[in-house]
């Protein structure tokens, strides 16, 4: 079996195999303020009298915090007052994104199989958890029985061989791998990731990986646990050595460049060298893909000393309250600040495009986030270009795309 198909029979009690359509129990649910109050009114339409368990549900204010007008904090205010009536905790505004949150919080371990109503929810399975995203209505039925109805998924193994370079981080090696796989090249599948480019990396940098196979079309996405490290004792699920895949993808990436994707798609990746000299107005570090410590640190090494360009917006939007207290304790928000930028509420931030950094018509941006689809921050007539905390960082201070180390 897969990791996928194991931790799945686990749950029911039987064997099952991809393609299977199984109702599994679920050891946790989380819902945002852009997924939460239609769950709620789906919830209470469905004669629901009481959660599940309300300590394995959870409601996270992080996609408009704090909420840019009326009717947004009424919604924020309707996800206050259910969480109260029903005893479930409620993360409020500035407390982080859901996916820090729900990591540093314990609400997911590995083994576990985790729902969330939002698509980066795989992101989870940098913890060896089986964790996929679902609408508000399916959540709904999920708070209310602790169930889910799932078709087991086929799953694609991505072994990387080699070690990343110095300078090429987790997300240089997730948007090469986008643009290899192409945004529906893993269609309601399961991708592995196995080999040594993944053994050494750190629990935030596996989170990179596993958040970007959303935009591979994947269901979900799992990091061999090989070289996990977690602050409390776990049981880890690996494949049988024989284990059936429907496609297996092999890389050496020990000479694998900094990567980008440039407009309008996040498969729409190319060696960074190729867009070096691009001007840029806006520069963004944040989001459920490269808002942690160490994207902020990687961001402050990149920015020590220096100033960004005149001309040049850059802000930063750390993962959690804990991640922004962590930099400031360490110093890395200090640099940060020093050099220009605009720290903002611990949250999703410019990423969606509802407030807090639009970008204006014919702007170009470049940005750590995981999607640049036209529109994405907030404006049509602005171009994104992705890359990792660490290009993002250098090409502010540049005021143009640019090698790191240049």
């Amino acid at each position: 079996m897969t990791i996928s198909e194991k931790i799945i029979s686990n749950h029911i009690g039987k064997h099952v195999k991809a393609g299977d359509l199984v109702i599994t129990p679920v050891d946790g649910v989380m819902a945002t303020d852009t997924t939460a109050p239609l769950a709620i009114k789906a919830f209470e339409q469905m004669g629901a009298s009481a959660l599940f368990d309300p300590n394995k549900v959870a409601l996270i204010l992080d996609h408009a915090v704090p909420p840019p007008n009326e009717r947004i904090a009424n919604l924020h205010k309707l996800m206050r007052d259910f969480s109260q009536t029903h005893g479930n905790r409620l993360f409020d505004i500035g407390q982080g994104i859901c996916h820090q949150v729900m990591v540093e919080h314990q609400y997911v371990k590995p083994g576990d199989i985790f729902i969330g109503a939002d698509s980066h929810t795989p992101t989870y399975g940098a913890l060896n958890a089986f964790a996929c995203g679902v609408g508000s209505t399916d959540l709904a039925a999920t708070m209310m029985t602790g169930q889910i109805w799932l078709k087991v998924p086929k799953t694609i193994l991505i072994e990387c061989t080699g070690r990343l370079k110095e300078g090429v981080s987790a997300k240089d090696l997730i948007l090469f791998l986008v643009g290899e796989l192409t945004i529906s090249g893993a269609t309601y599948q399961a991708i592995e990731f196995v080999g040594e480019a993944f053994q050494t990396m750190t629990l935030a940098s596996r989170m990179t990986v596993a958040n970007m196979v959303a935009e591979m079309g994947a269901k979900a996405g799992i990091v061999h646990p090989d070289g996990l490290e977690l602050d409390y004792p776990f049981q880890s699920v690996v494949p049988d050595v024989d284990a059936v895949y429907e496609k297996v993808f092999r890389f050496d990436v020990s000479d694998l460049e900094p990567q980008v994707a440039v407009p309008e798609s996040p498969d729409n990746v190319r060696p960074i060298q190729e867009v070096v000299g691009t001007k840029i107005n806006y520069a963004f570090i944040g989001t459920c893909c490269n808002g942690r410590l160490e994207d902020l640190q990687a961001a402050a090494k990149a920015v020590d000393g220096k100033r960004i360009k005149s001309g040049v917006r850059f802000l930063i939007a750390p993962a959690s309250q804990q991640t922004l207290l962590d930099a400031m304790d360490d110093g890395t928000i200090q640099l940060l600040i020093n050099a220009g930028a605009s720290i903002i509420t611990p949250g999703c931030g410019p990423c969606v495009g509802t407030h807090q950094g639009v970008p204006g018509d014919d702007e170009i941006v470049i940005s750590a986030a995981n999607r640049n689809f036209r529109g994405r921050m907030g404006n049509p007539n602005a171009q994104i270009y992705l890359a990792s905390p660490a290009s993002v960082a250098a090409s502010a201070v540049a005021g143009e795309i640019v090698l790191i180390n240049e």
